[in-house]
């Protein structure tokens, strides 16, 4: 009996690889310990109110890759979505990302994009040459003022530790416009699925050659595969024997309320006095059919530590833990008949076009070396 592939994990990373693999003659399994695909994507409609919830946080599909925008809209048509976000400091409600607007309105000026240009030029640290962590980039980046305002408290509360700790890379993700451009993103693909992230995962999981098995963790298959592709914690693929990477998860707590909440999809919290993070409110999220909606639900956001039992959602990756990094990174390596994909997977903070674009790639490597139609 020909074995199969198994992909450990139903959400973008596994469903892709699954789908690629079987429309080139593999079987596969796909195992997920959780009652639901899709992974931390999942999408349901909410009891009371019949709004589709993000169960496990916001997430808009955003990418500058025409062939992974393809991709999805095969499955699940994709709604037009712009993410306009804002943020509450000291009082005063802001545009994010800082844009014109935010800078202007901050400061009580009226600044044309040049001034403005010059006058953040001004603002910030020129005596970092070469940030080395979060605290340094976003001093280098807008200076104090706005630093303090607008990432060092949001920071601590998202990542529960000194920004001076956390890698430059992650403020990179962040931009920086002179213009009034509140598009939070601004990649040319931006849209969320029409009938939700769970539909489009279980379409790309419809498949004859793929099973599907939920609610069954990886360790608990009893079954000899001619390849895995992994997208579970890194670390608990190897039983944690070199220690435990950092990861960050989060607990939601509802709101429901008749009409509107807060008059906007994401509205940051980034005082540090404040407990949660953010709080977003899901009819907003599919504006194609929030007028039949009379009630609503949001979610304030906290961030905390990820013990044992918990969902990680995202790798820290501490400046400290380059080293344990490495040493898994070594035994992934060594390890026959292994495919390690996925944010968790890979320990990497990657969207989920990068997901998608990646988990291509590992398949049709795969395909490439080992297709049964040859």
């Amino acid at each position: 009996m020909v074995k199969r592939i198994c992909a450990v994990g139903a959400g973008f990373s596994g469903a892709v690889i699954a789908r690629e693999l079987a429309e080139n003659g593999f079987k596969v399994l796909v195992v997920d310990e959780r009652s639901h695909v899709a992974g931390n994507c999942h999408t349901e409609r909410d009891n009371d109110t019949g709004i589709m919830v993000h169960r496990y946080g916001p997430h808009i599909f955003h990418t500058a890759n025409g062939q992974v925008w393809d991709y999805v809209n095969r499955f699940c048509p994709m709604m037009p979505y712009i993410n306009r976000v804002k943020a509450v400091v000291r009082g005063q409600v802001y545009t994010m990302p800082i844009n014109l607007h935010t800078i202007n309105q901050f400061f009580g000026k009226v600044l044309s994009p040049k001034e403005a240009r010059s006058f953040i030029s001004g603002l910030a640290r020129g005596d970092i040459e070469d940030p080395r962590s979060f605290e340094e980039q976003g001093l280098k980046f807008v200076g104090p003022q706005l630093y303090e305002a607008f990432f060092d408290g949001y920071t601590r509360k998202q990542w529960g530790i000194d920004p001076a700790r956390l890698p430059a890379s992650i403020l990179k993700r962040l931009p920086l416009r002179f213009s009034y451009d509140d598009n939070y993103f601004s990649h040319p693909y931006q849209g969320i699925p029409k009938d939700g992230y769970t539909s489009l995962v279980s379409g790309i999981l419809a498949h004859e050659s793929i099973e599907v098995r939920l609610s069954c963790p990886y360790e608990a298959v009893d079954e000899e595969f001619a390849h895995v592709f992994y997208s579970g914690p890194l670390d608990r693929y190897f039983n944690h024997d070199l220690g435990r990477l950092g990861y960050r998860t989060l607990d939601f707590e509802p709101v429901w309320e008749d009409g509107e909440f807060q008059g906007a999809a994401v509205i940051n919290y980034p005082d540090p006095d404040v407990p949660f993070t953010r709080i977003s409110e899901h009819k907003f999220f599919a504006p194609w059919e929030m007028e039949k909606f009379d009630k609503t639900i949001a979610f304030r956001e906290y961030s905390r530590s990820c013990g044992k039992g918990d969902i990680p959602y995202y790798p820290i990756r501490l400046m400290s833990d380059k080293k344990l990094l490495e040493d898994y990174e070594d035994r992934c390596r060594q390890e026959e008949g292994v495919t390690f994909v996925g944010r968790l997977g890979t320990y990497s903070y990657i969207d989920m076009d990068v997901s998608i674009e990646n988990a291509l790639a590992a398949a049709r490597s795969y395909i490439n070396t080992n297709n049964p139609r040859l």
